[in-house]
């Protein structure tokens, strides 16, 4: 963990040249970051190329040159000393604030005020040239370099080999399946006929129905389950010409007339004529809608 004064060591032992208190600010930050633990690989425009996080560029140490060339912007690239994952951390001067970000496996923001952290003398007494600096760097510990720690600890994890992942995948489980338990307890239902859900044979056969109380899932008058069937006038049942097994579906309801069984029957042809009822122009009879 950074503090004051292994920041003001950092600085000392760089001798940086700080142009403007922008300067100053910057340099503190990059100072806080190598006294965590972090080393430098790349600072000034070689840390603003496109390639300077990838695996492929160089991991060696170096020095400070050119890291304040550009006008009111920044760039530093680390490596972690542990692990040696990369990090970029920009500083961009914008009205009086020094915006920095660092960028690894997810970005983190902070806004500084410039003039909060910076005294008023200049010269090679680095220590009078800032105010606050333990603030400072509390702030940064606590915003940035405690947060890129805690994530670069998540990534070190070692990870479930895939031996054990496929071993825990293929092998039985021996522990026995509980039933869940449930809340709602339901009586015992005597079963219905269903055997007209599913496919018969073709037209013109009629099978048996061999299901409990036989034919299908709809009672009929003459259904076994009623206990030798309900036999009330009025009611219609077994009808001249309604193939045996077929299932029970009333004409319409029973006692009311105009809706007896032989009403809705189809009229013998006509003698002599050669045309098929269904192809005949309407009729006027009553039975003519």
């Amino acid at each position: 963990m950074a503090n004051e004064k292994s920041v003001m060591a950092v600085i000392r032992a760089a001798r940086p040249t700080f142009r403007n208190n922008n300067d100053k600010v910057a340099f503190a930050v990059h100072a806080s970051f190598v006294a965590s633990g972090y080393e430098l690989i790349a600072t000034g425009p070689p840390a603003f190329s496109d390639s300077a996080l990838l695996s492929s560029s160089s991991t060696d140490e170096v020095g400070i040159d050119g890291w304040n060339e550009l006008d009111e912007e920044y760039a530093f690239v680390y490596a972690n000393s542990e692990n040696k994952n990369k990090l970029l951390v920009k500083c961009l001067v914008m009205n009086e604030k020094l915006f920095v970000d660092a960028l690894a496996s997810h970005s983190l923001h902070l806004e500084i005020n410039v003039g909060d952290y910076v005294g008023g003398e200049s010269g090679s007494n680095y220590s009078s040239q800032f105010k606050n600096l333990e603030t400072l760097v509390n702030t940064l510990d606590a915003q940035l370099l405690s947060k890129l720690d805690s994530t670069s600890s998540t990534s070190n994890v070692a990870p479930v080999s895939s031996e054990t992942t496929e071993r825990s995948t293929t092998e039985p489980s021996t522990r026995p399946s509980d039933p869940l338990p449930s809340r709602n307890v339901y009586p015992s239902v005597n079963p219905i006929g269903d055997s007209d859900r599913f496919p018969g044979l073709g037209a013109g056969m009629y099978p048996a129905r061999g299901d409990f109380g036989g034919g299908g899932m709809l009672l009929g008058p003459n259904d076994p389950r009623w206990f030798g069937g309900i036999r009330e006038p009025g009611f219609p049942g077994g009808q001249p010409g309604v193939p045996p097994g077929a299932r029970f579906d009333p004409y319409g309801p029973p006692g009311v007339p105009g809706f007896e069984p032989n009403r809705f029957a189809r009229n013998p042809r006509r003698p002599g004529g050669g045309t098929h009822p269904d192809l005949e122009h309407f009729g006027s009879g009553s039975d003519f809608i």
